[in-house]
């Protein structure tokens, strides 16, 4: 059997650019956390479910790293596979109201220069391979963001707005995200999810 730790970054802080260059993605991946957050990520690296990983793997993101930082005693292992779904705009107000609905309800749909949902999937899906071949045995947590992993667990769960998430018709999370939310899921040795759970 092998086991891995999937975890939503902490509370991040969002900073108001006055004059900033960088692109919107740029701008996104460059967030760090509040105090909060890292008190929260610090609280929770404590917990007993949580300690004494083999490898941690962040997102590229600043307020994944930030987090995953809490886990680890020496090495972080970095994949850009795992960071945030692309929306593919240069401002915000470039997002319609309800792009998120429209993801859900279409996988496939996306903005010009953005991704869409099975493309956020197939990006994760082919690193989680590559990590559940490639560590046998170990205590692996990763360190990625709400809707990327939403992305990720629809692929065996169930996802309703109204009835949370269930694996085998059996809710183990209610969708509402929490900040260092996480997840504890078991493969066979085919790599088939046979159990998935939520963690404090």
């Amino acid at each position: 059997m092998k086991t891995i730790y999937f975890m939503r970054h902490s509370e991040p802080l969002k900073p108001i650019n006055i004059n900033n260059n960088d692109s919107l993605q740029v701008q996104n991946e460059k967030w760090g956390l509040t105090i909060n957050g890292e008190m929260l990520a610090k609280e929770k690296s404590k917990h007993m479910g949580l300690n004494n990983f083999d490898i941690v793997i962040s997102s590229n993101y600043v307020r994944a790293i930030s987090t995953a930082k809490y886990f680890t005693k020496d090495k972080l292992f970095i994949d850009d596979n795992f960071g945030e779904r692309k929306f593919g705009i240069n401002n915000w107000d470039e997002l319609p109201k309800d792009f998120g609905k429209k993801q859900f309800d279409d996988f496939n749909y996306k903005l010009p220069n953005g991704e869409s949902i099975n493309e956020v999937i197939e990006r994760e899906y082919n690193s989680l391979i590559n990590i559940l071949n490639n560590y046998y045995d170990k205590k692996i947590l990763i360190v990625g963001h709400a809707t990327a992993l939403a992305s990720l667990l629809s692929k065996w769960c169930e996802i309703d707005y109204a009835d949370g998430y269930k694996f085998d018709g059996k809710q183990f999370f209610d969708g509402k995200w929490s900040y260092c939310e996480t997840f504890k899921l078991e493969f066979d040795d085919n790599n088939d999810l046979i159990s998935i759970e939520t963690i404090i």
